[in-house]
């Protein structure tokens, strides 16, 4: 598979550099996907044709999202067999598995997370490294089959040059350092930095794929942080709408941009069993529920509120125990364009952009192939990738 790669900053203007950041994705054997690169830059498009690899592309990147949150191997990967690069053969044990890994910038400088997991016969890890220049953090191996662990290794340069320890075989080993590393020596600090680095950048992600048919329902006013289908879209508008003024004045405008017809406003109306259904005020008369828009315009919407909002808002888990300032959060949007019309692909990567030039997200997004959404993204200095069989 080629990837072609269009450059933008390394670092959006508005962020800061001591925030953890995911800049490359390697799918060393993953689905489709055998040796690919990925860059990542605040905005990034991937494009190519159907069955390029582009959806697996961002769940590799949520799979490793997941797994630094804790989540074990069995929650993240159901289905681990998808995943098994085709024609893969099994070896002498029958077994096959697929490799993933990362590169996270940040006050530690760059780390390095390369998974090996096995697929069949059973799931488990069976190989982990986190390095960095001239470095080795961390490093697991299966020893033993029979066992339901791994022997890890990680950098003490204390009066033992490295500690050894058995970790579970189904959890990231890098996720939980910073519980298993006391912190007494510079080699054991070096590694808790470079340990919590790639868990931060990791953790604070939102996969996005609005589901219109979802968004037409009144829900529950008490359900106001996003879910990643935008089932409960209308609670959120009702809290958003209240806490700041500003940003739903833009959404308003993105709004009035990319949907049919004049809109005023948009906001949450409360319905007679106490539930909330989103409104498009159109400045004439009574509102249009969102129920009646069409789905590309559900969908633009929605992506338009992700694109405003951030980690308060959405469900996501960010770290609790690390300051907002130096969390970054991710959105990645399968099928960023789906649905949606020329003008609204434009306008759409247009918001995409000033706010991931602002730092206030970073953006990793699939869209068609040489359509309106990838070449807007070009003019919006997004790192786009072409994704090619």
């Amino acid at each position: 598979m080629t990837v072609l790669h269009r450059g933008a900053p390394p670092l959006a203007p508005g962020a800061s550099p001591d925030r953890p950041r995911v800049t490359e994705l390697r799918l060393s054997a993953f689905g489709r996907h055998r040796g690919v690169t990925v860059p990542l830059g605040p905005f990034t498009v991937l494009t190519g044709p159907s069955g390029s690899g582009k959806t697996s592309t961002l769940r590799a990147l949520e799979a490793l999202a997941r797994l630094g949150g804790g989540a074990s191997l069995a929650e993240v990967f159901p289905d681990p067999r998808a995943y098994v690069p085709e024609r893969a053969r099994p070896d002498a044990q029958r077994r096959r598995g697929f490799r993933i890994g990362c590169t996270v910038e940040g006050p530690a400088g760059p780390v390095h997370l390369d998974l090996a997991v096995q697929a069949e016969p059973e799931l488990r890890v069976v190989g982990e490294r986190l390095t960095g220049p001239g470095i080795t953090y961390l490093e697991t191996a299966l020893r033993d089959p029979g066992r339901r662990d791994v022997q890890a290794a990680w950098h003490t340069a204390g009066s033992v040059p490295v500690t050894r320890a058995p970790l579970p075989d189904d959890l990231l080993g890098t996720a939980l350092l910073p519980l298993r590393v006391a912190g007494r020596t510079e080699g054991q600090r070096r590694v808790l930095a470079a340990a919590e680095q790639a868990v931060v950048g990791l953790r604070s992600t939102f996969a996005c794929d609005p589901h219109p048919a979802r968004m037409r329902a009144p829900v529950s006013v008490n359900t106001d942080r996003l879910l990643g289908g935008c089932d409960n879209l209308a609670a959120v508008l009702c809290r958003t709408r209240a806490e700041c003024g500003t940003r739903h004045s833009l959404l308003v405008a993105a709004a009035r941009a990319g949907l049919a017809g004049p809109v005023a406003d948009v906001f949450a109306e409360h319905v007679a069993d106490g539930s909330v259904r989103a409104v498009i005020d159109r400045g004439d008369g009574p509102g249009t529920p969102v129920g009646r828009l069409a789905d590309g315009e559900l969908r633009y919407l929605a992506l338009a509120l992700v694109l405003l909002t951030g980690p308060r808002v959405l469900e996501v888990d960010p770290a609790a125990e690390v300051p907002e300032a130096y969390q970054s959060l991710t959105v990645l949007a399968d099928g960023l364009d789906r649905g949606l019309d020329p003008a609204q692909s434009a306008e759409l990567v247009a918001l995409a952009g000033r706010m991931c030039a602002r730092g206030h997200i970073r953006l990793v997004a699939a869209v068609g192939e040489d359509g309106p959404a990838s070449r807007a993204a070009r003019a919006h200095g997004a790192t786009v990738v072409d994704l090619k069989p």
